[in-house]
């Protein structure tokens, strides 16, 4: 049986690379007809003339630059699926462009040397187009112009990128840095992500900061760009402060921290023999076997509450107990995030699920408590 495929981003597939779809997402159509807007005035200024031809300038100058971002994307999934690690789609959005992956970098070297051709890849970029800018096109041309704005916004790309903080390429390589020197990936995630909120806040400052000191106002364009931009890495930095607490919280993950210990009793058994045989292991919770030795219920501690003292050694289990389905078990020895995707998996077919050692069962695992111990 095949696995499934992994669900493709939306937007329109403009071909494959690495195995991967190469994605333009819908809101990549926002995003250049905006930039162009922004763009064809100073090439207004640049060329002198009017009607549409600043316009076109301006949409070859963004259609150049997604160009270079998607060749900073290909970078990173060239280089993972060299290293093993397969990229499963290459998506360009109002943001830029970013690639993911079918899973984590399996060491802090991968992780590093992915994130840094990304950079390396507009930095080179940048040099190609201010070497034939100044060598292989006549001087003061519009083409000329349009090269040289291409290799400041290829070499800006590449500079900002390095910044040490998520969810930039430099916090990548700052995580890989931090895991390599710890040990745990977890650590990297939460340090670099705090690193990229600082980044975030230092983007905005700057904006407002820095006409003060000379000596002029805010350009009110510029700070709802910058804030715009902060946003995104804060939000980018703080899904990765969260993705390394989680992530730290699941690789510890045990049926011990999540579940609840449990007696076993036969499905004959009253509900006074099961309240006996509970508070002899000190638990709370009962699982009713069927005959085939199957864990088939456990015992609904509101419903057997309800029944008298005197009513429960003629009260069977069965009468207050709830069905466990079929499927809803987990292997008890699995830890950490093969634990996790086992539950995931026995949880659709129900919020309450037995897990068994050896064929035993050793405790009953709720969701909501798995959930609880996730958010932490």
């Amino acid at each position: 049986m095949s696995a499934p495929r992994p669900a493709r981003p939306p937007g329109w597939v403009l071909g494959h690379v690495a195995g991967a779809p190469v994605v333009l997402a819908p809101s990549w159509l926002l995003a250049a007809v905006v930039l162009t807007l922004v763009f064809a005035p100073s090439v207004q200024t640049w060329t002198g003339g009017g009607g549409a031809l600043p316009y076109v300038v301006a949409l070859v100058f963004v259609v150049l630059l997604f160009a270079s971002v998607l060749v900073h994307e290909l970078a990173h999934g060239l280089v993972a699926k060299a290293r093993g690690q397969q990229p499963q789609a290459f998506v360009l959005t109002l943001w830029g462009g970013h690639t993911t992956f079918g899973g984590a970098a399996a060491t802090p070297a991968t992780s590093a040397l992915v994130a840094v051709v990304g950079p390396v890849a507009n930095l080179v970029l940048a040099a190609a187009f201010l070497l034939v800018a100044d060598h292989a096109v006549p001087e003061g041309t519009l083409l000329q112009t349009v090269l040289w704005a291409g290799a400041v916004a290829n070499g800006f790309v590449g500079l900002f990128n390095l910044v040490p903080g998520l969810p930039l390429d430099g916090g990548r390589i700052l995580e890989a840095g931090v895991w390599a020197a710890t040990g745990d990936r977890h650590r990297g995630s939460v340090v670099a992500g705090w690193t990229g909120r600082a980044v975030a806040v230092g983007v905005v400052l700057v904006a407002l900061v820095r006409p003060f000191l000379a000596g002029t106002s805010p350009d009110l364009a510029t700070v709802a760009w910058s804030a715009l931009i902060g946003a995104f890495l804060w939000s980018g930095a703080s899904a990765a402060v969260r993705a390394g607490r989680t992530g730290r919280v699941v690789d510890g993950l045990t049926v011990a921290s999540v579940g609840c210990p449990t007696v076993v009793v036969g499905a004959q058994a009253s509900l006074a023999q099961a309240r006996a045989t509970a508070a002899a292991a000190d638990v709370a919770d009962v699982v009713v076997l069927a005959p085939d030795g199957r864990p088939a219920a456990y015992v609904d501690t509101e419903a057997a509450a309800r029944v008298p003292a005197e009513l429960a050694g003629t009260t069977t289990v069965v009468a207050v107990s709830t069905p466990l389905p079929v499927g809803a078990v987990v292997d008890g020895s699995l830890t950490g995030d093969a634990l996790l995707r086992a539950l995931s998996a026995a949880s659709s077919h129900g919020p309450v699920i037995a897990a068994l050692v050896d064929g035993r069962v050793v405790a009953l695992v709720r969701t909501a408590d798995v959930v609880a111990a996730l958010r932490g």
